[in-house]
């Protein structure tokens, strides 16, 4: 009775020895692939796909990708909180900021979405520079309070403490009502098939609909948020016209967004 019980016992910690190290693997091909898909993991390890869709719920469920269907990609790290966002490639997206900021030309209207980003790029605003900003974002909405010339119009609503912007019936009214020449919408995942995606339901919603009323939507997209996905989806990648990457970015991951449509400015 006793050898059984040692048997089992020898038998799960195998199994268990196993399920970390395929585990492990996958998170290494993800990595080197940017994607993985659950048929193909099946085969390789040689073990069900029941067995694989376990794998990578139980990974997702610690956070170390991002489920869709028939596999998994990278997950964002620009899901984590507004204050741990803020010093992750902190350079960066200064740059891509400034690289933005010259696309506002005097007497626009331009949308400037919540963010780190976003809280970057109004801080570039030349003091000349003569606008209307409008905004969901509290944060921005008050960083330009002293700004000589630019009108700020602050969208209401319920405040999503984790971007600290508004979202909800109101903020979607407040949008109704706009028709602007610019947006710069912020994401936390930009893939080719995947699309543009965020972390919250309604902060989706609410950003298919500023896109709505723009005539021409920018993402801006550091390096973190490339090839990567989150829970939610904004919209296909070629609901931006225009997508800034840092001027390092690899070509493998600029290629496939510039082929379905969308224009890739290096910054």
């Amino acid at each position: 009775m006793v050898s059984c019980i040692f048997v089992q016992y020898q038998e799960n910690s195998c199994n268990s020895m196993l399920t970390t190290q395929r585990k492990a693997a996958i998170l290494d091909a993800l990595a080197r692939d940017g994607q993985v898909l659950a048929g193909e993991l099946s085969t390789t390890f040689g073990v069900s796909e029941d067995t694989i869709r376990r794998d990578l719920r139980e990974l997702a469920a610690e956070g170390l990708l991002q489920r869709v269907h028939g596999g998994a990609l990278p997950v964002s790290p620009a899901i984590a909180p507004f204050e741990r966002r803020q010093d992750i490639e902190s350079v960066a997206k200064r740059r891509l900021a400034r690289h933005a900021v010259g696309m506002i030309a005097s007497g626009q209207i331009v949308i400037v979405d919540g963010g780190t980003t976003s809280a970057l790029l109004v801080r570039e605003l030349p003091a000349d520079l003569r606008a209307t900003i409008v905004t969901h974002s509290p944060s921005v909405a008050v960083a330009l309070a002293e700004h000589p010339l630019v009108e700020v119009i602050l969208i209401g609503g319920r405040l999503y403490k984790h971007s600290i912007v508004a979202v909800g019936a109101a903020a979607m009214e407040g949008v109704s009502r706009i028709h602007a020449d610019l947006y710069f919408m912020g994401v936390t995942g930009v893939h080719p098939t995947a699309g543009l995606s965020t972390g919250d339901f309604e902060e989706a919603a609410i950003k298919r609909a500023l896109a709505a009323r723009a005539a021409e939507t920018v993402v801006l997209a550091s390096s973190s948020k490339l090839n990567a996905a989150s829970q939610f989806v904004i919209g296909d990648i070629t609901l931006a016209q225009t997508i800034i990457v840092e001027k390092a970015t690899a070509l493998e991951l600029t290629k496939p967004i510039e082929a379905a449509g969308v224009t890739v400015v290096r910054a």
